[in-house]
C-alpha cells in the first residue's frame, strides 16, 4: 500500500501525478499558439488592428532606425513618444523626446516595470474581457473611465474596449492598478504560463512583444517561434522588473 507523504500526496502516485501535471502544462502552453492560428485563419473582423507604429523615415546608411520627428539616426535602444491624437508610438531622438514630451499632443512612454506577485485575476473576470487568447495588455486612455485591451495576432495588435464594470471589479481586487499611468504604460497578462504572469510595463515594451510574435510567426501554422518569443520576452521582463505585490496600492 502506498503511503502519503508530508504534502498529502501518495508516494505511489507521484510519478503519475507529475506526468499528468506535465501534460496539462504543455496543453496550456499550446493553447496560445492555437488561438493565434485561429486568428490567422479568420477573415477580417469588426475588431480593428491598432495603428501602425511609425511611418517611413528618411534613408540613412548610418542607422537602422530614425527619429520620426526630425529624421536623425537612432541607436537600437532609443526613446518613444506616444502621439495621443493618432494613438501610435513614434521613435524619437533624445532632443525631440525632451522638447516634445511637454506638448499636449505627446506623452513619453512609461519607464517603470513592476512584476506583480499575487495578482488576483479570477477566471470569470478574465472571461468577462472576451479576449480569445491567453495573452493581452490593458491600457488606460486619457479618460480614466476607458480601458482598452490589445492582444497579439499574426497581423499585429488587435484592439478591444473593456467594459468599465469589469475593469472596476478587477481594480478593486488589485489596488496596484490605481497607479497605472494613462497611455504610457499597461498591465500585461500572460495566462499561458504556469503560474500566470502579470506585470506593469512601458507601453513600448508591450508593443515590442506584439512585434516579436509577428516576426516569429512562420507559415500558416506559426510554428514554435511565437511560443519561444513569448517565453523569452517574459523572462527578460522578469529580470529587469521590480517585484511588488499585486494587492499593494502604494
Amino acid at each position: 500500500m502506498s503511503e502519503a507523504n508530508g504534502n498529502g500526496r501518495r508516494n505511489g502516485g507521484g510519478a503519475g501525478q507529475e506526468a499528468l501535471d506535465g501534460r496539462m502544462a504543455a496543453r496550456r502552453r499550446s493553447d496560445l499558439v492555437s488561438g493565434l492560428r485561429r486568428l490567422a485563419d479568420r477573415p477580417t473582423a469588426p475588431a480593428r488592428p491598432a495603428p501602425k507604429m511609425g511611418g517611413s523615415p528618411p534613408s540613412s546608411a548610418d542607422a537602422d532606425e530614425w527619429c520620426e520627428l526630425c529624421g536623425a539616426g537612432l541607436p537600437t535602444d532609443h526613446r518613444h513618444l506616444i502621439h495621443l491624437d493618432e494613438r501610435r508610438l513614434l521613435c524619437a531622438c533624445e532632443t525631440c523626446w525632451s522638447v516634445r514630451s511637454g506638448e499636449a499632443a505627446f506623452r513619453p512612454a512609461g519607464v517603470r516595470t513592476e512584476w506583480l506577485e499575487g495578482f488576483d485575476l479570477p477566471d470569470e473576470a478574465w472571461a468577462s474581457f472576451s479576449i480569445p487568447v491567453g495573452l493581452a495588455f490593458f491600457m488606460r486612455t486619457g479618460d480614466p473611465d476607458r480601458v482598452v485591451s490589445f492582444y497579439p495576432s499574426p497581423a499585429g495588435a488587435t484592439e478591444s474596449e473593456i467594459d468599465s464594470g469589469s475593469w472596476e471589479r478587477l481594480r478593486a481586487l488589485n489596488p496596484a492598478l490605481d497607479r497605472l499611468e494613462p497611455d504610457s504604460e499597461a498591465l500585461i497578462v500572460n495566462r499561458m504560463a504556469d503560474p500566470h504572469q502579470h506585470a506593469i510595463a512601458p507601453i513600448d515594451d508591450c508593443y515590442r512583444l506584439v512585434g516579436l510574435i509577428k516576426t516569429a510567426w512562420e507559415g500558416i501554422s506559426g510554428g514554435t517561434g511565437p511560443e519561444l518569443a513569448i517565453a523569452q520576452f517574459f523572462a527578460e521582463l522578469r529580470v529587469k522588473a521590480v517585484t511588488r505585490a499585486g494587492s499593494e496600492d502604494g
